[in-house]
């Protein structure tokens, strides 16, 4: 696939995996909550086992295979207890499951830096498995699943990246955090900002399981974090010299460089549409 894509451009290739993107996404999500399960169960597996194989690229070892299970662990048991199937207590559960992790290095041999490979192991889960797993928060909202909510999401950050790039190719002079991200600028931000607002106006007459006024609630926040998703994740791969997370996505790089927005706007957008 990606040999075929590479005949086209850049933006082609982002054009062309969006399409396939949305074919699968849509129909999945508006099927059912277990298709969507399903879907993000994959995304949060391929996006953890990113991480971690990029985390290995600067000399460290974290437990890529048992941190990823505990990311799914975690998914998992955060769609049954909020979809109502478990009780709530089994949340217990996470401790020791994610406390193994000391006990598997403890007899791990030969290793130059241990509790900084553990420490890795962990922000694994907190960087990628709890974000994701927080969607089922405010999607699984009282048990009952709402396919308008995610796909809402989804459609602001697409808008919001969406209306940053061309508004950065087209505009794009002041720059937004240079360090960071030499290609990212202030006029980028505001046309992802106005996307998202347009995208947020069109959601509050069409999606009616949240009101609008929390759609633009959500969509302020999409602009903001999901900003700062990208910078950070930009921060992540400076510190370990790359361009793209990977190539699994073309046009787009690897699963983080993708979902980067979604994984900071995530806790957010749960506490929001939580407490208001």
């Amino acid at each position: 696939m990606r040999s075929n894509f590479s005949q086209f451009s850049n933006l082609q290739q982002r054009v062309l995996t969006a399409l396939v993107a949305l074919s699968i996404l849509i129909p999945a999500l508006r099927y059912s909550e277990w298709a969507y399960f399903v879907v993000f169960f994959a995304i949060s597996m391929l996006t953890m086992l990113e991480f971690y194989r990029l985390v290995g690229l600067d000399d460290n070892q974290p437990l890529k295979f048992y941190g990823t299970f505990v990311g799914l662990f975690i998914y998992t048991l955060t769609f049954l207890i909020e979809h109502g199937f478990t009780d709530d207590r089994y949340y217990f559960l996470i401790s020791p499951v994610a406390s193994c992790i000391f006990f598997i290095k403890l007899y791990k041999k030969n290793e130059r830096k241990p509790f900084t490979n553990i420490a890795f192991t962990f922000l694994g889960l907190i960087y990628v498995a709890v974000p994701i797993a927080l969607l089922h928060v405010f999607i699984l909202r009282n048990g009952v699943y709402s396919y308008q909510i995610l796909l809402g999401c989804l459609f602001l950050l697409w808008a919001s990246d969406t209306g940053a790039y061309f508004a950065g190719v087209r505009y794009g002079k002041t720059k937004l955090f240079e360090r960071v991200s030499p290609k990212k600028s202030w006029e980028g931000s505001v046309g992802g900002a106005l996307a998202a607002g347009l995208t947020a106006l069109v959601l509050g007459f069409s999606f009616g399981d949240l009101p609008a006024w929390q759609w633009y609630g959500v969509a302020v926040i999409i602009v903001v974090a999901g900003t700062y998703g990208d910078l950070v994740e930009s921060l992540f791969k400076r510190s370990i010299a790359i361009k793209d997370s990977g190539n699994s996505l073309p046009g787009h790089g690897g699963f983080l460089d993708r979902f980067d927005g979604l994984l900071l706007s995530a806790p957010f957008i749960a506490t929001f549409l939580s407490i208001v």
